[in-house]
């Protein structure tokens, strides 16, 4: 079944990358920023979807966006799903996937604002495809609601 079959109520557009089937009948996406099949999960699909719609409907150009930025935390090594850069190249833009099916709360919206405690970006977003919640940065250190562009 097509994910836009499986998912006919996501919020952005298909992906629009290359797929395959690997050996072990798993199917695979092609990552055109990472250059690398991964395995096409839930949450794969909706980053997939993200970085399309950062490149293409928001034109933040490619080499701006990093996949699985690495973040330490409490001598953990973990990483943020999408980081986009600036001209400069300091983030100014952390996004944390889910799959479809995982709700979007505030356990998960505090993973994204610790993972940007040591980012540093302007902006936070959470999404499982079908909503999503964009928080601004205040210069006083406070996470306010705003809208994320569709």
């Amino acid at each position: 079944m097509a994910d836009s079959e499986k998912y006919p109520d996501f919020i952005f557009a298909p992906h629009g990358m290359p797929t395959r089937v690997n050996d072990g009948g798993v199917v695979e996406v092609w990552a055109s920023l990472r250059r690398k099949w991964l395995v096409l999960t839930p949450e794969e699909e909706v980053r997939r979807r993200v970085v399309r719609h950062l490149t293409e409907r928001l034109r933040v150009p490619a080499t701006h966006i990093v996949e699985e930025w690495p973040v330490k935390l409490n001598g953990q090594s973990q990483r943020a799903d999408i980081v986009a850069v600036d001209a400069e190249l300091r983030p100014w833009l952390v996004v944390e996937c889910k799959a479809p099916e995982v709700a979007i709360n505030q356990s998960v919206i505090d993973q994204a604002v610790r993972y940007n405690s040591v980012v540093g970006a302007r902006q936070v977003v959470v999404t499982n495809g079908r909503s999503v919640a964009a928080f601004s940065l205040t210069e006083q250190g406070t996470y306010i609601p705003c809208n994320f562009p569709l």
